[in-house]
């Protein structure tokens, strides 16, 4: 395909491609944006011509899209979103009215999560968010509006543009199945032998806790890593890995997954945690609304699980077991 010069492309023909995409239909369309279907039809024929390729087909009743259209699509939309954000004024964000799309990448921590989405559907029924995972270029995507909030720990130094809200430091727990044998002499023994869970969330951003705290002495048997924390409680309810985690991670998952917490026998210092977001859309009426919804929801339910999961209430390494 020839090289499209961007001076003729117009944004509105976007705006189009975006909505048929959704409505696999021109009337459709046409009602949805306020245009007549020649219009609509006159449009999609503009940017045929302008990409080159058929986009849409009529199939039957419906307009079915090309494979090159599929695969745009998920580009388009984000940028068509990035540039509404930027252009809103902020004066007229409503939660009440607002069918806005909110995009938060952080740890899967499924009671932030249910929290900060019961609190939108009360205040803002037609909005919604996009729990996403912190991927590699989540802070260019923070950058250019991509990306509402992140929340990720262990980095030390954010880039340029971005500001950050730092949180309080979390306690390391071990979790394991209620029944696991590591439980009847829990020390650094148990620790050595027994298999490790770890989260990696991506390759370029490993989790915080490196695998040998303190050198060969604290050194874990890593033998599996996954990409997220969603399904954790399930993995170690059904298996012998040990995970060593935040309290906030699994404190509400414990008794539905039949989990113990304990102590972990070596020590590991603390982790730098914050949240963070672009410095250009840092007054942004929506994005300081969400904002303020989620650091608060995490920073009380952090302290819940902090204090659910204290030392009084954790297994404890035996001095017998330990070096």
């Amino acid at each position: 395909m020839n090289e499209i010069d961007l001076h003729s492309v117009d944004l509105n023909l976007l705006v189009v491609f975006e909505v048929l995409m959704e409505t696999r239909s021109v009337t459709a369309t046409a009602e949805k944006i306020g245009r007549t279907q020649s219009a609509v039809s006159h449009s999609l024929a503009r940017l045929r011509d302008q990409l080159q390729d058929p986009l849409l087909v009529r199939v039957g009743g419906t307009m079915q899209p090309s494979p090159f259209a599929e695969m745009i699509i998920e580009d388009v939309r984000p940028i068509l979103r990035s540039i509404r954000r930027v252009i809103a004024p902020r004066s007229l964000f409503d939660p009440a009215t607002s069918d806005r799309v909110f995009r938060i990448a952080m740890p899967t921590l499924t009671k932030v999560i249910a929290e900060v989405s019961a609190r939108v559907e009360t205040e803002a029924p037609n909005a919604k968010i996009e729990w996403l995972p912190a991927h590699h270029d989540v802070y260019a995507a923070l950058s250019e509006g991509l990306i509402d909030l992140a929340h990720l720990g262990g980095e030390p130094r954010l880039p340029d543009g971005l500001e950050e809200q730092v949180m309080d430091p979390f306690s390391w727990v071990t979790f394991a199945r209620r029944d696991h044998p590591a439980c009847e002499a829990w020390g650094i023994d148990a620790w050595r032998s027994y298999p490790h869970l770890m989260v990696n969330v991506t390759r370029s951003m490993q989790n915080p806790f490196p695998a040998a705290p303190r050198g060969d002495a604290g050194a874990r048997r890593v033998s599996a890593m996954i990409g997220d924390s969603a399904g954790v409680a399930s993995l170690l309810a059904k298996s012998d890995f040990l995970a060593t985690f935040p309290a906030i991670l699994l404190a509400w998952d414990m008794e539905a997954f039949g989990l113990r917490a304990m102590r972990p026998p070596v020590d590991l210092g603390s982790v730098l945690v914050r949240f963070f977001w672009s410095s250009r859309l840092a007054n942004d009426a929506g994005g300081s609304w969400i904002r303020s919804i989620v650091i608060e929801a995490y920073r009380r339910l952090h302290t819940e699980a902090e204090a659910t999961l204290c030392s009084d209430n954790l297994l404890q390494p035996s001095p017998s077991v330990e070096p």
